[in-house]
């Protein structure tokens, strides 16, 4: 089950956008900057633990997550990005890697692996020059 992002839990501050967009660019901020605090947030420990573990720029020294949205010219529609891209981060932080248990390979696969050598040997034998 994946843990969700209480909207309440984001500090959203509106910005500035950066790039090409013409006056509307200069006059309104409709970017985003969403402030996520890991620590102070209601999320399960192992799902902290893993998100504050990651190699992230995005999180700081003291464990808030700042993700910025202006691919949109609407406030609303970029905060909604920025949710939707929190969400998937917490995501990959719930999601627990399977742990590969050790095996050792059958008797019949090392058979057909060595006979697959041995041909594979035969073959690049067969390239050489013929001496007479």
């Amino acid at each position: 089950m994946v843990p969700t992002i209480n909207p309440s839990e984001v500090e959203f501050i509106a910005i500035r956008a950066q790039g090409p967009g013409g006056q509307n660019v200069n006059k309104v901020s409709c970017a985003v900057h969403a402030r996520f605090d890991i620590g102070a947030s209601m999320l399960p420990p192992y799902v902290k633990e893993r998100l504050l573990a990651m190699r992230d720029t995005r999180i700081t020294r003291e464990g808030v997550l700042v993700l910025k949205a202006q691919q949109s010219r609407s406030l609303e529609q970029n905060k909604d990005d920025a949710l939707r891209r929190l969400q998937a981060l917490v995501a990959q932080a719930a999601e627990v890697p399977l742990v590969r248990r050790v095996t050792t390979p059958t008797r019949g696969s090392q058979r057909r692996r060595l006979d697959e050598k041995t041909r594979s040997g035969q073959v690049k034998a067969l390239r050489a020059r013929v001496s007479e």
